[in-house]
């Protein structure tokens, strides 16, 4: 079991009802943080050192509501993760307007709200972390992932606009993007049957990011881990 490192920490994972959400806030529970869990699929409950809330973080009013209780009853918290995501491979002349913008929302907007509402206390109280998790789609184009890549490098942009914003401020930020992990998002991809995938046993798993937080967030105040990229030990890039 990991080490208890952040006894006393109060953290909030967006998307954490499955995947790498779920191992992210799992990692951070066992690492001694009292964990609040975001996701549209979970129910309102609490237990020990958990805390979870019904949430679209796509939708503005969701997230002040949210935002809101979370401040009045736990306080600001001290790590944020910005995960919640959606995936699909489609070829430009396939992907739709609302596609595009499904994207968008989930991907981008979601991410800007939670940190438009919690970064400005955080940095008021001079110390947290905000973590966001990005994609391998952040800084490489893929065929298929128009959409996707489109959300993603926007989510890396602002990842830097925020990092300069906060600068000396002591909130620290760091952007994680993975290549390919195997999680329920590549059930409809299918990538076993497709050239130039990398297969699923050969992905990372979840856990593997995972761990990325938590070696992020428990670094000496001194240091700042700006970025991490994660890939497969044995990776296929698709072209």
């Amino acid at each position: 079991m990991t080490a208890p490192r952040l006894i006393g920490k109060l953290a909030v994972v967006t998307g954490a009802s499955r995947g790498i959400g779920l191992a992210v806030a799992d990692e951070l529970r066992a690492a001694g943080a009292h964990v609040v869990r975001l996701a549209r699929s979970l129910q309102d409950a609490s237990g020990d050192r958990l805390t979870d809330l019904q949430c679209d973080v796509t939708i503005p009013g969701d997230v002040e509501r949210v935002v809101g209780r979370l401040v009045a009853d736990l306080g600001v918290p001290d790590i944020v993760v910005n995960n919640a995501g959606i995936f699909f491979i489609k070829s430009l002349a396939e992907t739709t307007p609302a596609d595009f913008t499904a994207a968008l929302a989930t991907n981008l907007t979601g991410p800007f709200l939670l940190a438009r509402a919690l970064v400005p206390p955080m940095v008021e109280r001079g110390s947290g972390h905000l973590v966001t998790i990005g994609s391998i789609s952040d800084y490489i184009g893929f065929p298929g992932s128009a959409a996707y890549a489109a959300s993603k490098f926007g989510l890396r942009g602002m990842h830097e606009v925020i990092r300069a914003e906060t600068a000396k401020s002591g909130v620290r930020t760091t952007l994680i993007s993975p290549g390919p992990v195997d999680t329920d998002i590549w059930d409809a991809v299918k990538p076993d049957e497709k050239p130039g995938f990398t297969k699923r046993k050969d992905m990372m798993r979840a856990e593997d990011v995972a761990e990325a937080v938590l070696f992020a967030v428990t670094r000496p105040e001194r240091v700042a881990i700006t970025e991490l990229r994660l890939l497969p030990a044995i990776y296929s890039p698709r072209g």
